[in-house]
């Protein structure tokens, strides 16, 4: 396999499709809006996902509710004085949750839940296309859970997450601008520009992962309650994925196929970290209609050392093993509900979630950095037992100045570095509905 070849394999995974930004904290309309709080409340059903602990507290004999969010997300690079921005469409994680009454202390259920998904779109022929053009990102979560209230004032729970994900990811191989330089070179016409001259789809679906999430409940007395949830790391295998390479035009495709065609339409294999998270909560009920919570996460990214992406045995040469080299990170919750009136709660909340990215391996896939998130929300019950609840949140980064990400450029094979300033700024409304008996 020549130098040609080895250069297309690097920029081929060179993108870390999965990154920082792909957990997913929007998982109920109705905590949404108190900063989406939880692991040291009691929600019914849908503590099955913040705090399986809790739901050993319900007296319910019946609890469903369920919620979806759409979040509309925008992120600009600033490269060379130029503004680029994404053009993404709408995401919509959701989650529905069934629990019901075994014992008068025994309450089991069941929940599926998209815990991390991303989906970006920086469009094909932006300056940064040889590190990303587009992602597509979903893992989603079947949790059967038990929960026992050991006390009156103790409850554990856990719950067997049974996980699968998919990805789809596009990326530049040769940018126009070193192509038409190549054809130049060779006498032949050629103003390609910033667009592309060839591309590759890599798409998988993951094989079935197993994990669990466990939490415990304290009631210390009328007014405060402390809870912690764990979920365990889980790894997402790509074991048959398939590559696809694309041309701009039929002088790119004779021009690259030689070299590019060996890995058009190969199946690869890859794995994406799903890091461990442990919360830990505590809420306070100053008077009986408010109440106030505020969670510690922390969320395992060191996990997330490499990017591998292996080929059949043929196509050894074309292996990566990119370095990504996360540190853990701490995401910081609190939120307010007030019942208004028996049937109408109102809600505040503020998650700052902080970035785990290495600045040296920095990639626009997902830009990294600190985002601030302050939320608004409230519930009505039209009718005894039923409530609908709408939140709204607005997430804005803190901004990322100067952020590098070297590769190597397969026809020259030198070392080219991408530089920009990144912002990102996103809507979510939600809402939710639940019902109970």
């Amino acid at each position: 396999m020549n130098k040609f070849a080895l250069a297309a394999a690097a920029l081929l995974v060179s993108t870390g499709a999965w990154a920082e930004g792909y957990q997913i904290n929007t998982l109920s309309a109705k905590q949404l809006g108190m900063g989406h709080t939880g692991t040291a409340l009691k929600l019914g059903s849908e503590s099955m996902i913040f705090n399986p602990g809790a739901l050993g507290f319900s007296d319910r004999t019946l609890d469903i509710s369920g919620s979806v969010t759409g979040i509309k997300a925008v992120a600009t690079a600033t490269h060379k004085g130029q503004d680029y921005r994404t053009a993404n469409g709408l995401s919509t994680p959701l989650a529905v949750n069934v629990a019901f009454k075994v014992f008068d202390n025994l309450q089991a259920g069941v929940s599926f839940y998209t815990p991390y998904g991303s989906a970006i779109n920086w469009t094909n022929d932006w300056p940064g296309a040889e590190l990303n053009q587009k992602v597509d990102l979903k893992v989603y979560n079947i949790q059967p859970t038990l929960s026992w209230r050991i006390t009156p004032k103790l409850s554990v729970g856990v719950g067997m997450m049974i996980s699968w994900g998919s990805v789809d990811l596009n990326k530049a191989l040769v940018s126009g601008s070193s192509f038409d330089k190549l054809a130049a070179s060779q006498g032949l016409p050629s103003n390609l520009g910033n667009a592309a001259a060839a591309s590759i789809n890599l798409k998988g679906t993951s094989q079935i992962s197993l994990g669990a999430n466990v939490g415990v409940m304290y009631d210390i007395d009328k007014h405060w309650t402390v809870g912690a949830n764990f979920r365990t790391k889980m790894g997402m295998k790509v074991e048959a994925g398939l590559a696809h390479v694309d041309y701009a035009n039929e002088m790119a495709r004779v021009a690259l196929e030689k070299t590019l065609g060996l890995i058009n339409e190969a199946n690869f294999k890859s794995e994406m970290p799903c890091p461990y998270v442990l919360n830990v909560g505590v809420a306070y009920k100053p008077i009986p209609r408010l109440t106030l919570a505020a969670d510690l996460q922390y969320t395992g990214w060191k996990t997330y050392k490499n990017l591998n992406i292996e080929f059949p045995e043929h196509l050894a040469p074309f292996n990566q093993h990119i370095r990504k080299d996360y540190k853990n990170a701490f995401a910081y919750h609190v939120g307010a509900q007030y019942a208004v009136t028996d049937r109408t709660d109102l809600r505040l909340g503020l998650m700052v979630d902080t970035s785990p990215v290495n600045k040296e391996y920095y990639n626009p896939e997902t830009p990294g950095m600190t985002k601030i998130e302050p939320t608004v929300g409230f519930s009505f019950r039209p009718v005894k037992n039923l409530s609908v609840d709408v939140a709204f949140m607005y997430i804005v980064g803190t901004g990322e100045k100067n952020a590098k990400c070297t590769y190597t450029d397969l026809l020259t094979q030198q070392p080219v570095t991408f530089e920009a300033d990144y912002h990102v700024h996103a809507f979510a409304p939600s809402i939710g509905i639940s019902y109970t008996f």
